[in-house]
């Protein structure tokens, strides 16, 4: 996340306020040109944009409404859907794709038509990961691609995500417009001053649209109440997180205690059978051969006693008590 310093120059950009100031306004349009253009390293090159209703609803009574955080067109025709997402959907993808219809359907004119579109650009600044591979690839450029080909299949749709909790360089590190733009999103919260390396002229304007300060009473309001908003989000998204992890730990415990001891329950009966059974064939043994030499002795004494011995001489010499000899 944005780091927020105590006493804030500059707006946090991962605010509502802030994005629609700044990307989303006619004054300030210069911006989103810039780092449209940026965007798509000379792919493009946009030399206005027209920004177009951002609130749409289905051609149908039951079709969802969708409102777009910047959604605007050049002067070619072209239309660009730009999202700031401050935290992960289960189904962002899907909004993704379902959004872009929207830029599809509003293209079709009345009467006959030949079904030729204008290109669309879903872009999302993404203040999340989705893809945890690759640490390091926070650019996405997604477009329809034939499989077997591997050559894309359709231009004029491109999907374009940016993960910007990996965007990690520093100044230093500042090599093309489109890096300085990713720094300048990604901490003009936590910046005191415009740093040396944002030099050129759209920075400046950047850097004066995002001053605190300069704004008027109307303009305050909004932006404190947008920033509250977000820091509460940000705070139970925290909390989830963290009950999430706790919730998660505990069961695994309880789930590790209760599989250790159905184990420890199985591996003791098993190694309890094992001694049993060796115990039990040790004894076994022990008492077969007491049992055999005991029936050899007393065979011994009866052929012995058969032969009018002395009975006190038989007990000598089988180890039988006299009484047994007697009894024979």
């Amino acid at each position: 996340m944005c780091s927020e310093g105590i006493i804030e120059r500059y707006v946090n950009f991962y605010t509502d306020f802030a994005f629609k100031k700044l990307f989303g306004t006619e004054i300030n349009k210069d911006l989103l040109i810039s780092f449209l253009n940026a965007l798509l390293s000379g792919k493009e090159v946009i030399e206005d944009i027209t920004y177009l209703n951002t609130e749409h609803l289905g051609s149908q009574e039951y079709d969802r409404r969708a409102v777009f955080d910047v959604y605007c067109k050049n002067e070619k025709g072209e239309y660009f859907l730009v999202e700031m997402q401050k935290g992960e959907q289960q189904f962002f993808k899907d909004r993704s794709i379902f959004y872009s219809t929207f830029a599809i359907r509003e293209q079709a004119p009345r009467g006959v038509w030949d079904y030729e579109l204008k290109g669309i650009y879903t872009i999302g600044i993404l203040n999340f990961c989705f893809d945890e591979k690759g640490e390091e690839d926070y650019f996405h450029e997604v477009k329809l691609v034939d499989l077997k080909t591997k050559e894309v299949f359709y231009e004029k749709l491109t999907f374009i995500y940016l993960e910007m909790p990996k965007f990690v360089k520093k100044e230093d590190e500042l090599e093309t417009l489109f890096d300085k733009w990713l720094y300048a999103i990604r901490n003009l919260a936590s910046l005191m001053e415009r740093p040396h390396i944002l030099q050129e002229k759209v920075f400046t304007h950047l850097f004066e649209a995002a001053e605190i300060a300069k704004f008027n009473r109307k303009e305050q309001y909004e932006y404190q109440e947008s920033l509250k908003a977000y820091r509460d989000w940000f705070s139970v998204m925290e909390t989830a997180e963290r009950r999430g992890l706790e919730r998660g730990l505990k069961e695994g415990i309880e789930k590790g205690m209760e599989k250790g001891m159905e184990k420890g329950m199985e591996k003791g009966m098993k190694k309890g059978m094992e001694k049993g059974m060796e115990k039990g064939m040790e004894k076994g043994m022990e008492k077969g051969i007491e049992k055999g030499k005991k029936e050899n002795a007393l065979m011994t004494a009866r052929n012995l006693k058969s032969m009018n011995m002395d009975a006190n001489m038989i007990a000598q010499a089988t180890g039988l008590t006299l009484e047994e000899v007697e009894n024979l």
